[in-house]
């Protein structure tokens, strides 16, 4: 969504928002700039003031209102955006694509925060401008979560690839005994036990116990499964090749 800005005589602040960091430039109607880019540090109280103090400098001094454009980056503008917002300015979020494109700005072509600032507090200049609503709390929360449970399902894809690849080389039999080498069971048999000759060593009730407690099936699923273990077991003997750090990332993978 985005609102067009209302266009009368005003200060432009462009702010090129960081991670730890911001830098600020101060831009007239004339389209000069009041003084050099400041340096906004995010976790210095004295630095936030001192910015707050050079926007209120520069409305007196010209008698004119600012407005404030922060480009939208990620989620560090959010705090700035709130913060700027509580203490009575106009903040608006710039999409990155439109200041991108605004090849026409008269400023210098050098690519680093202080002209960036610059550039941002020119376009917050342009009549037609088009900015980013700020989201509700609610949305803010949905993308939030929504990106991070997208985020953990594609870790998630990833440590299972490297299970599977420690596997094929240390027990590739053991791969088709479950339906997935990641169900509840196939996981506690390879935390408990997890190498072929950790399989073989441990006693015919620890395994059909293991499975029990994990699987909602009876005593012959239990049974069935402990014999194909015990064969992948023995065949892993003659077909596999493994060495102890072969066993601790499968271990670590299962933790993930």
């Amino acid at each position: 969504m985005s609102n067009n800005i209302k266009y009368d005589l005003f200060i432009s602040v462009g702010i090129d928002v960081g991670a730890d960091f911001s830098f600020m430039s101060i831009a007239l109607p004339n389209q000069t700039f009041v003084g050099k880019p400041f340096k906004i540090i995010h976790s210095d109280f004295n630095s936030l003031s001192m910015a707050i103090s050079k926007i209120k400098e520069a409305e007196e001094m010209y008698s004119l209102e600012s407005r404030i454009f922060l480009e939208s980056t990620g989620i560090y503008h959010y705090p700035l955006f709130c913060y700027l917002s509580d203490k009575g300015f106009l903040v608006s979020i710039i999409n990155p694509i439109i200041s991108k494109n605004s090849t026409n700005i008269n400023i210098r072509k050098v690519h680093n925060d202080k002209f960036d600032s610059k550039k941002l507090a020119l376009i917050g200049l342009k009549p037609d401008l088009k900015v980013s609503l700020m989201p509700s709390e609610l949305a803010l929360d949905l993308r939030n979560l929504s990106r991070e449970y997208y985020d953990l399902v594609d870790n998630r894809s990833a440590y299972i690839n490297k299970l599977q690849g420690e596997l094929r080389m240390a027990f590739p039999q053991y791969l088709k005994i479950f339906s997935k080498v990641t169900v509840n069971t196939s996981l506690t048999l390879l935390e408990k036990f997890t190498s072929p000759d950790g399989f073989l060593e441990a006693s015919k009730d620890q395994i059909i116990t293991s499975i029990r407690s994990t699987a909602r099936f009876g005593i012959t699923y239990a049974e069935k499964k402990y014999k194909a273990i015990i064969q992948a077991a023995k065949d892993a003997k003659t077909f596999s090749y493994s060495v102890n750090s072969n066993f601790k990332r499968i271990l670590l993978y299962i933790r993930f």
